[in-house]
């Protein structure tokens, strides 16, 4: 029996070597470990690959959300209190940072076929109290942004984007007010610890979302905001400066897997999200398959050795720490049935560039052989 672990970190030492080791020597050795030159030069590298003007580092994807909202408060562009259109199907720290910032979460369903906000259920989704569109690239797969941001501007609405899955996919950001970044270690380009990061051509709110992680500092010991302590750290800085170069080929690698994925499983029982029309759009963080019996499938898998995960088992409006939202207007949904059956029948299968050819034939055949 072959054993294939969900997610291995192994291809980071096999493509990378003594080198990571190497830049976190270097950065012991400096005696500077907090917003030095290797955090510079990580976000002007990350900010050319991204196609943008900017990026600043953060602490991690939750305060790169976070502090995103609050900066487009601080300079007018929304405030507290209004509502923000944001997709059903997320993990819950996409509505975390939408309350966090004083904002009120607008859950609309996702389609149901690539699990990521149906675009088509932006009008009826707005009132008069909406002010943005926070899109979430679920699972590596671009949201559909021309669409979004055609819809965007009819309505003078300002557009974010929740990349933490999506690292290297294809036009990101596109039109979009700014792009917020996780690096998380299982992330397509993680770091050895936490670590985030906003992008945008915005150089004004990048500004602000600097001075805000910093304490609300313009200037040492001048605060103009009421700030935060998010920072990205040198060492963590130096070891995504050092795998940058590396993303794009992990990424097709990842790419590849999933081409097999969808044309080799052919089990009834197992839906397979379809793969986009441009492949370079989806870099497949999570590879998630659908199924009405998730969790006999899951217990089938793990006794072949192949490891599994849920992403995510409870959607957001049913979390026990949203109870009472509703009623208290913090959060608004109508019925929420599509995303409520993904949550309870997707099951994400092993991916990654740490996968063998034998291993990603073995959770095919494996997939297949479930009935």
């Amino acid at each position: 029996m072959i054993q294939v672990p969900f997610y291995s970190l192994d291809y980071v030492e096999r493509d990378l070597g003594s080198s990571l080791a190497e830049s976190v020597d270097a950065v012991i050795k400096s005696n500077w470990y907090i917003r030095g030159s290797r955090c510079s030069a990580f976000e002007e590298a990350f900010a050319a690959y991204c196609g943008a003007k900017v990026c600043v580092g953060v602490g991690n994807g939750l305060d790169a959300l976070t502090l995103m909202l609050r900066a487009s408060i601080q300079l007018g562009r929304l405030q507290q209190g209004d509502e923000v259109i944001v997709p059903a199907n997320t993990f819950v720290a996409t509505v975390l940072a939408v309350r966090a910032a004083g904002l009120v979460p607008v859950l609309v369903e996702p389609n149901p076929e690539t699990c990521v906000l149906d675009v088509s259920r932006l009008a009826e989704s707005c009132s008069e109290k909406t002010r943005a569109i926070l899109v979430v690239h679920l699972y590596g797969r671009l949201t559909d942004m021309p669409a979004v941001c055609e819809f965007a501007k009819s309505r003078g609405l300002l557009v974010f984007e929740d990349a933490a899955q999506a690292h290297g996919a294809c036009g990101v950001p596109y039109s979009s007010n700014a792009a917020a970044y996780s690096f998380y270690p299982t992330k397509n380009l993680g770091a050895m610890g936490d670590g985030g990061a906003v992008v945008t051509d915005d150089l004004e709110l990048a500004q602000v979302v600097r001075s805000l992680g910093n304490y609300g500092s313009v200037e040492k010991y001048v605060n103009k905001y009421v700030g935060v302590n998010s920072r990205l750290d040198e060492i963590q800085a130096a070891i995504l400066l050092a795998k940058l170069p590396h993303l794009d080929s992990w990424n097709a690698r990842r790419q590849q897997i999933a081409a097999r994925y969808c044309a080799e499983i052919k089990n009834p029982l197992v839906r397979v999200t379809p793969g986009p029309q441009n492949p370079k759009s989806h870099v497949w963080h999570v590879f998630p398959v659908f199924c009405e019996r998730r969790d006999e499938l899951q217990k089938f898998l793990k006794a072949r050795g192949v490891e599994t995960l849920i992403h995510y088992p409870i959607p957001p409006h049913l979390q026990e720490a949203f109870s009472g939202a509703v009623v208290r207007g913090e959060l608004r949904h109508s019925a929420l049935p599509i995303a409520e059956k993904l949550a309870k029948t997707e099951l994400s299968i092993p991916m990654g560039p740490s996968l063998t050819d034998d291993q990603v034939s073995y959770v095919i055949e494996s997939l297949n052989e479930f009935a």
